[in-house]
């Protein structure tokens, strides 16, 4: 792949019901351009996802963002897990959902 290109990779936590998918030696292709991305359902999404960011290392990789799962959790709920455990993660809003609504979002 072009070294300029940058690739955002989803981490599939257990509320996705696809965490068997996951295929954890491609983390080992990323870049410190590239992104990995965990969509929170609950807290026990968050919990499972802080444990493989600290297991995996993988803040010292590349950048990583929390997003709530729309509808489920709020932005606010995560933002405040997010602090109280000082994760070095970023943490973003699914904009598309935000914009469009459930139905167009998908």
């Amino acid at each position: 792949m072009d070294r300029r290109v940058s690739r955002i990779v989803d981490i599939k936590t257990p509320g996705s019901g696809e965490v068997e998918r996951n295929l954890w030696s491609n983390i080992e292709y990323l870049t410190p351009h590239d992104e990995l991305k965990f969509v929170i359902a609950d807290e026990a999404d968050y919990q499972w996802a802080a444990q493989v960011l600290r297991e995996r290392r993988l803040a010292e990789r590349c950048p990583v963002v929390f997003s709530p799962v729309f509808g489920q959790i709020t932005p606010r709920q995560l933002a405040e897990w997010i602090l109280r455990d000082h994760l070095p993660v970023r943490m973003q809003v699914q904009l598309h959902k935000i914009l469009w609504g459930e139905e167009k979002g998908r």
